[in-house]
């Protein structure tokens, strides 16, 4: 198999519980919540190690209590706020590919849409995939740059587009990847049930707990 010319990196936290997927609390409880998180990470993991790719990398804030495919090297998240997060991956992780990121939270992603979305970033400066709920869940750059995150204000409905609109004033090409759903809220991970394989670690978790 022929590996693409790219890093791609999972962005992801310790899935313990009170720390992660706190709006999935009610209706579940924080136990529960973490189980939710640990099996997107899982799912996340196994679609990036099938994913033809040069390296893989996994930037975790936290320790690595939890399954870890082989072939990922593993590095610690820094920084303070998400921005600051975000520009130290992609400095740290960079290795003169282009490097495509992903978060946790879009356990439907496939390899077949990461090899896509590793693909179009081979043909462009950057590639940015949003999130329905006004976030991003993928971003790539060709090569790293100092300014691509910092100051953009994250975790809010404008996110996406502020983040569309600073790669844009840095003068980046931009192919725009498919727009996804992030499991946030028990209403998000009712919809993402709907598109995750039925062998997937969150299909499995949910059968059981139902």
């Amino acid at each position: 198999m022929t590996l693409l010319a790219c890093s791609l990196l999972v962005l992801a936290k310790e899935p313990v519980a009170g720390r992660v997927k706190t709006r999935l609390t009610p209706p579940l409880t924080s136990a529960q919540g973490a189980a939710v998180a640990a099996a997107c990470l899982a799912d996340t993991l196994a679609a990036v190690a099938a994913t033809p790719v040069a390296r893989r990398v996994l930037v975790l804030d936290g320790a690595v209590t939890f399954p870890v495919p082989e072939g990922f090297a593993v590095l610690p998240q820094r920084g303070g706020g998400l921005d600051e997060r975000l520009t130290a991956a992609f400095d740290d992780a960079a290795d003169g590919l282009p490097l495509l990121l992903v978060g946790m939270d879009t356990p439907q992603v496939t390899p077949a849409l990461l090899t896509s979305a590793v693909e179009a970033l081979l043909r462009t400066d950057a590639v940015l995939g949003l999130a329905d709920d006004g976030g991003w869940w993928a971003l790539g750059l060709r090569a790293p740059h100092p300014r691509a995150f910092l100051d953009v204000p994250m975790s809010t409905e404008r996110t996406g587009r502020e983040q569309a609109a600073r790669l844009a004033a840095l003068g980046l090409a931009v192919t725009d990847l498919p727009v996804l759903r992030d499991v946030d809220t028990a209403p998000d991970l009712d919809l993402v049930l709907r598109d995750v394989a039925p062998t997937s670690a969150l299909a499995a978790l949910m059968a059981v707990r139902a």
